[in-house]
């Protein structure tokens, strides 16, 4: 479990929950329990993602996958254990009132649900055409559940105004596509040794992507249409976006 916890990553999810979270000057201590979940269900998902069984995927943060090193068996009872292990960090977390510990539980519980079924909807694809918006509903499973929770999770231990909330719910949805759309871009453009993984993976698998259906220039042009929407639509907060607005545009040009 260490193994994989420990290498590395861009820890985007938590640190899209602190950042969400600080633009309402909540405590970031308050976060520390939903931050640690929300990246423990990320790494365990990734431990599984990589198996022979799903992606077969044998490099991860520039280590050998889970698999590759302690074997497949343990590399399923590591995903297991760090998935319930993140609701236990959250559960016990006494800084949170209860009554948003059960929401924020629910939440995630939610969240992940929706990343499997996106998993088990991609996997179930392989080799096969489907149009744009297959793609768009699968990967707001799949990739989208997980984001869209990270920055619910900020929002929800302050119990925001209901403007705001939907604001943010829209902004999530946005990046969270951006972001996949993003990820097929950069596994053809990018190298093994920046993404930390092996390179045109989706390609070798013949998974459809969204260069595969739009071509490369129209998923880039795409994917950054996407996040300067989402960051026009954080322009209109209750509060100060601007440091939700530096994290999206450093997510933009981000490289790996």
């Amino acid at each position: 479990m260490s193994y994989s916890v420990l290498a590395g990553g861009k820890r985007f999810r938590p640190i899209l929950t602190y950042t969400t979270a600080s633009l309402y000057d909540i405590d970031l201590i308050k976060v520390d329990a939903c931050a640690c979940a929300i990246e423990l269900i990320h790494i365990y998902s990734l431990i599984h993602d990589d198996l022979p069984a799903m992606d077969n995927d044998d490099m991860r943060h520039n280590q050998p996958s889970s698999h590759k090193t302690f074997g497949e068996a343990q590399a399923i009872l590591a995903g297991d254990g760090i998935q319930a292990l993140a609701f236990e960090v959250l559960s016990r977390d006494e800084s949170i009132p209860p009554d948003i510990r059960i929401e924020l539980l629910k939440l995630l519980a939610i969240s992940a649900y929706e990343m499997a079924d996106g998993q088990s909807i991609d996997l179930s694809v392989v080799s096969k055409k489907v149009d744009i918006e297959f793609l768009n509903n699968m990967h707001k499973k799949k990739t989208g559940s997980l984001i869209s929770c990270a920055v619910k999770f900020g929002a929800l231990i302050d119990n925001i105004n209901l403007k705001d909330s939907d604001i943010l719910d829209s902004y999530s949805n946005n990046i969270g596509l951006a972001y996949q759309i993003q990820d097929d871009v950069l596994d053809i453009s990018s190298t093994e040794k920046v993404l930390g993984k092996r390179q045109n993976s989706d390609l070798v698998r013949d998974k459809p992507t969204y260069p595969a259906i739009l071509g490369l220039d129209e998923s880039i042009t795409v994917y950054q249409d996407l996040y300067k929407k989402a960051i026009d639509e954080i322009s209109s907060l209750s509060v100060n976006e601007k440091p939700l607005r530096k994290l999206t545009e450093k997510l933009m040009e981000r490289d790996f």
